[in-house]
């Protein structure tokens, strides 16, 4: 079969292509012909040694994929051959080899896929599905002013969604182009703002009446972590989903603590257990496959271009979720 590996950490074009084994199933075990790999930011980082866990190599990324059945191993229900499926490999334990044309997994790991749901539709709703889904538990918004960052993104994309389901009073999306507002505005966002503009968040502060957000999720990090807090309103709450790019510094925290504010941090992995994540996806992949939930193709590459596929994110070209399509 083939797979993307990369040997040394470096810009894309570290990705290579290579020929491995198809995967024999062990005990228990099934093997999925992947029909759609999940490609997300953190790939990207750690692909460039700039994750906060450096891998061993080499490293075969891809940690979300969707397909069919083939073959079951000893002692795995072969009524199972042919079921369309997702496999979270990140939440089994396996933080690799998805981008590949197979995988062998844990029958019990694998979650079923109504037909209404594509392929690449459940590799959005698994890392950035969950992401969003926990996010709203941690910080429910009903009744509260709601600020998306990088709202057309994965994960934004389907914030904007969850949380004018979830109540909350407004949502304000923060994208950097007019094509990625017009999406969050069709997604259901009240307003969209420009977030490389200077001073965008007396944006927010006009649209909320002098307020400002009550949540800010905020993914992105870096400078905007500290911009952010302008937007923040008194008692607000500033969800912090990029660990380890925020750039907040002493003055800024003192600065929050005198307005009642908080920080919250969010990690997606500890929040889970495999019951959970098999109830959680089942409900996304309900939502998506009733139309209530709305999962925004952000480009389809075939393995052979998997670094493409990390230049469009890398780039912030892309919105909606990036997949690789053996």
């Amino acid at each position: 079969m083939k797979a993307v590996q990369f040997t040394r950490f470096g810009p894309a074009d570290v990705l290579e292509l290579v020929e491995l084994p198809v995967p024999e199933p062990g005990p228990g075990e099934v093997l999925v012909r992947v029909h759609a790999a999940g490609v997300n930011f953190f790939e990207v980082l750690m692909r460039a040694d700039h994750y906060a866990v450096t891998p061993s190599l080499p490293m075969f990324p891809g940690v979300e994929v969707a397909g069919t059945i083939e073959r079951a191993g000893p002692g795995a229900d072969r009524s199972l051959i042919g079921t369309r499926v997702a496999v979270p490999l990140f939440a089994i334990g396996r933080g690799s080899g998805g981008y590949a044309e197979f995988v062998a997994v844990d029958g019990g790991a694998v979650v079923q896929l109504p037909d209404a749901v594509s392929f690449e539709a459940a590799a959005a709703l698994m890392v950035q599905g969950l992401t969003a889904l926990h996010l709203l538990r941690r910080s429910p918004v009903k009744g509260k002013i709601v600020l998306v960052n990088a709202a057309a993104g994965g994960v934004g994309s389907l914030l904007v969604q969850l949380a004018r389901r979830d109540g909350a009073s407004l949502v304000i999306a923060a994208a950097s182009s007019n094509q990625k507002r017009g999406l969050a505005l069709s997604l259901g966002a009240d307003h969209a703002v420009d977030y490389t503009a200077p001073a965008w968040q007396e944006d927010i502060k006009r649209l909320t009446g002098g307020l400002g957000a009550d949540i800010i999720y905020e993914t992105v990090g870096g400078t905007f972590s500290r911009a952010a807090l302008d937007a923040l309103a008194p008692c607000g709450e500033l969800v912090l989903v990029a660990m380890g790019r925020f750039g907040l510094e002493t003055a800024d925290i003192e600065r929050m603590l005198g307005d009642n504010q908080s920080i919250k941090g969010f990690s997606l992995l500890p929040l889970l257990t495999s019951q959970d994540v098999r109830e959680d996806l089942a409900e996304l992949f309900e939502f998506a496959a009733a139309g209530a939930l709305a999962v925004i193709d952000g480009g389809r590459f075939p393995l052979h271009q998997a670094a493409e596929a990390h230049r469009a994110i890398e780039g912030r070209r892309a919105v909606g979720k990036v997949v690789l399509v053996p």
